[in-house]
């Protein structure tokens, strides 16, 4: 849900004047859509996500930055991604009132703006389900991270109840155009699987959000 999609949904080109103007919109309103949702535990959970972080970091999607409070002193750098202009714009005053030290790019995460085997920690909260190209983008990250890096996740998923698929897969496209190309029901891990991760991942619920986006998945995911 954090880093939005460029084109409208259904698509292949070009974004519309409208649909320009309501990514806009949505950077506006993100906060406090998601405000009820981070007091019923989703900043708990950032919180434990991004403790683990350490060195060269990357986040993509970082959209208005509901993460940036919470990266611990074993940061050694972070670098922010996020394509869409409103939200950026966002990040950056966030970032200048915590006084928190990043580099931010305007790249999607298709094509991250890092070396091969340069990253320590790739992190991704609530952006795998609206990247236009899920396997490209974990094959980018597969190549930013060292032998040795990982992959912390917060991820809301296909359901496992075949009911509450079928309705997630009832409401996808005009959830995906409401949400600016979220895919409430992409089956998230096992992408991550087929491109080569190895996963360790927990599910939770997303409490105080719509009920298409409760499933939640937590975890880490190594090459």
């Amino acid at each position: 849900m954090t880093e939005t999609a460029h084109t409208a949904p259904g698509c292949d080109s070009a974004a519309t004047p409208a649909y320009a103007r309501w990514l806009r919109i949505m950077a506006a309103l993100y906060d406090p859509f998601l405000w009820l949702g981070e007091l019923a535990g989703m900043r708990r959970r950032r919180r434990a996500l991004v403790d683990d972080a350490y060195g060269r970091v990357l986040e993509i999607g970082a959209g208005t930055g509901l993460n940036v409070a919470y990266y611990p002193g074993a940061v050694e750098e972070l670098v922010l991604t996020e394509p869409e202009p409103g939200m950026r714009r966002q990040l950056s005053r966030r970032l200048e009132r915590l006084g928190r030290a990043a580099s931010v790019s305007g790249a999607s995460a298709e094509q991250l703006p890092a070396a091969d085997a340069s990253v320590d920690t790739v992190v991704s909260t609530l952006v795998l389900c609206t990247v236009e190209d899920p396997q490209r983008a974990l094959r980018e990250i597969a190549r930013v991270l060292r032998p040795d890096g990982q992959l912390l996740f917060i991820e809301h998923v296909r359901s496992t109840s075949r009911f509450f698929a079928a309705c997630q897969d009832t409401v996808r496209r005009p959830w995906r155009a409401f949400a600016g190309g979220c895919e409430c029901n992409r089956a998230t891990v096992e992408l991550m699987r087929a491109c080569g991760f190895t996963v360790q991942a927990s599910e939770a619920v997303w409490r105080g959000m719509p009920a298409i986006v409760h499933p939640l998945v937590i975890g880490r995911a190594t090459r």
